[in-house]
């Protein structure tokens, strides 16, 4: 067996994933491992025609699709999103009088990018859930900082639509799953439901472990990753090596100037280091390790399922890994990435480490801070801060009339400040030890919010 068959096994095993398919593409050359089954309640071993829901790294998809647009003059980065969406409005008027197709592919747009995205599963599902965006809170100011923000991904899939005057499902098979010959990658439930699929798990905090359901999300969500967008690991090094390559199809024909393809990694925004990395391009999410190299990626998380897909452009080198449960998936996909670089790479990345405060100095960082559907809590504790995530309750209806299990109590999450100055964390401890994020501060000085998980949750305006 190879080196990479070997650590899956092992660690899979021991992290107690069901199922996981693994690629390292180095040099041109891949090699594939597999472990565990699709589903332990109707076990099917996992091997190479398995089909994973491989989420938000999807958003690179659509933001290929949107440069190709580019590439024949259709569609300008800078263009005002209104040229393609007249009618487009949002809670703040003036942001939808300004903001451009640029902003909605680097997370920049600050309106509240976790809404509801059901509107039904009809082919004008993109057009309908463009008009809510209407009603959604304005977080932070048009372009002042990074937050996650899967809803103007998807009014980037509307516009897809617009300029082609055909259904996102449909161009996006025109555009960039036919000419690169991604034939195991698939939108729709019923595509992917008479085919070797995997299906979610959830891992309680006792270690139980049980099938996720449902298994897929809104049909208006699959620009971000939502609905049943899957692929096997075979169709993931075809991305990576297309993202690694000069914009050709595996058959010679030009897809993407590689002024456009290389574009898309460069920086267009930074951050200070959170779990989304330090910079985004346009949709990738990127990071510079201690040594100077930059990794490029995107990882997704659907209903009991998280993927990763990493690549180092320098190097010529891309890791793929497809999990089907969480968050223990989660855990799998980062020791993964961590050991690849030290195996095939030669390099060691290290979590940085915290410095022990006072609950003095930590005491501007406690208190109530909120996002569209939780409260997030912080208490200093011990030389650091715990983080409490509290679903609200009209959050926790929608998501248990989805079948998600939200009355288990959820672990607090450990983080310490990176130093005793500045406003950046890490997380210290449990399964997300090593995810970084930072507090931002308001024109006075105060700390007026902190980046969990990539998004922006700002003080709470009232006591809980």
């Amino acid at each position: 067996m190879s080196a990479l068959q070997d650590w899956l096994t092992e660690h899979a095993t021991a992290l107690e994933v069901p199922g996981v398919a693994a690629a390292v593409l180095q040099d041109g050359e891949a090699t594939f491992a597999y472990h565990g089954v699709t589903n332990i309640e109707n076990p099917l071993p996992v091997d190479e025609h398995t089909i994973f829901q491989y989420g938000s790294t999807h958003k690179t998809f659509t933001a290929t699709a949107v440069m190709r647009l580019v590439d024949q003059g259709k569609v300008a980065l800078d263009d005002l999103v209104r040229k393609y969406i007249p009618t487009f409005k949002t809670k703040d008027p003036t942001v939808a009088e300004r903001i451009t197709v640029l902003q909605l592919m680097n997370h920049t747009a600050g309106w509240t990018g976790d809404a509801p995205e059901d509107v039904g599963d009809g082919d004008d599902a993109r057009e309908r859930f463009v008009e809510k965006v209407a009603g959604f809170e304005q977080v932070s100011p048009l372009g002042s900082t990074v937050s996650y923000n899967n809803a103007a991904v998807n009014v980037a899939g509307r516009i897809i639509e617009v300029v082609t005057g055909k259904v996102y499902e449909v161009a996006m098979r025109e555009l960039i799953h036919d000419p690169l010959g991604l034939n195991n990658s698939w939108f729709f439930p019923n595509d992917v439901m008479t085919r070797r699929f995997a299906t979610g798990h959830s891992q309680k905090p006792d270690g139980t472990i049980s099938v996720a359901r449902p298994w897929a999300l809104a049909r208006a969500g699959a620009p971000a990753g939502g609905f049943g967008v899957s692929a096997n690991a075979g169709d993931q090094v075809i991305w990576a090596r297309f993202h690694l390559g000069d914009g050709t199809a595996p058959d010679g024909t030009r897809l993407l100037s590689k002024e456009l393809l290389d574009l898309m990694k460069q920086p267009t925004v930074e951050m200070k280091g959170s779990a989304l990395g330090d910079y985004v391009g346009i949709s990738w999410l990127m990071r510079d390790l201690d040594n100077g190299m930059r990794v490029v990626g995107h990882g997704g998380t659907t209903i009991g399922q998280h993927s990763e897909f990493t690549t180092v452009p320098e190097r010529n080198f891309a890791i793929v890994s497809l999990t089907n449960s969480g968050p223990n998936g989660a855990q799998l996909n980062d020791e993964l990435q961590k050991w690849s670089f030290s195996e095939f790479l030669g390099v060691t990345e290290a979590d940085p480490e915290p410095v022990a405060l006072g609950d003095a100095a930590l005491a501007e960082y406690a208190g109530t801070y909120e996002v569209m559907h939780a409260w997030v809590q912080l208490t200093a504790k011990d030389g650091g801060l715990l983080i409490n995530v509290e679903i609200k309750p009209e959050a926790k209806e929608l998501l248990r009339s989805e079948g998600a299990d939200v009355d288990q109590e959820q672990p607090a999450i450990p983080i310490g400040l990176l130093d005793s100055e500045g406003d950046r964390y890490v997380v210290s401890g449990g399964p997300a030890k090593g995810m970084k994020g930072y507090f931002v501060r308001d024109e006075s000085g105060r700390i007026a919010g902190v980046h969990v998980s990539g998004r922006l949750a700002t003080r709470a305006k009232q006591p809980v």
